[in-house]
């Protein structure tokens, strides 16, 4: 079954890689197809693959807030598959489904905090073309998050960026997984497909 526009191999394609996308399964919940178009440049998905990890591993951030940022870029970029990945993945570190839905209203949200509305202003800002971050969202991050943090929430919307053109470029095929969540967990909360 293709993966994309320019098809895709299956997982079994692939045995060089088992053992990573294993990782990514248990940590994920299933293996994205995005590994397996990877996968044909074996130096691109090993990069890539260290890239999401350090910056997915690092300490700064709790895992939900790295999925709520990723949301919020994949929300602004308009990538439905990283959507899909990434409302999954905020559940899964702990973020309340009705918090997820609310993603859209966090700036009059009771369900966010100031310092969390203040990294959605950038995560929406940045994740648009042409990027619309300003030093005034700097300012307003620097009120809650030390340089490292702020590094760590850079990382994730820019890893992002990559992803939302790579799925959206590539019609990267949305797995049964994340789309189950959408269509079980958040359109009976008001999500909009």
């Amino acid at each position: 079954m293709p993966h994309n526009h320019i098809g895709g191999e299956a997982r079994e394609a692939f045995p060089e890689f088992e053992e990573l996308f294993k990782a990514v399964e248990n940590a994920m919940g299933y293996l994205p197809n995005a590994y397996l178009g990877m996968a044909k440049r074996p130096e691109l998905l090993k990069s890539f693959s260290s890239l999401i990890m350090a910056i997915f591993t690092q300490e700064g951030l709790s895992p939900g807030l790295r999925q709520i940022i990723a949301l919020a870029s994949s929300l602004s970029a308009g990538c439905k598959y990283c959507q899909a990945h990434t409302s999954h993945g905020a559940e899964r570190a702990g973020i309340e489904q009705p918090k997820i839905a609310e993603i859209l209203n966090y700036k009059d949200s009771e369900l966010y905090a100031d310092n969390e509305k203040a990294v959605l202003d950038l995560a929406f800002a940045a994740g648009q073309t042409p990027n619309r971050s300003s030093k005034e969202h700097f300012n307003e991050l620097k009120k809650y998050f030390s340089d490292d943090v702020i590094t760590d929430i850079v990382s994730v919307i820019s890893i992002f960026g990559f992803l939302n053109r790579w799925n959206d470029t590539l019609g990267t095929v949305l797995e049964d997984v994340p789309k189950g969540f959408v269509e079980d967990k958040l359109i009976p909360l008001g999500w909009n497909k």
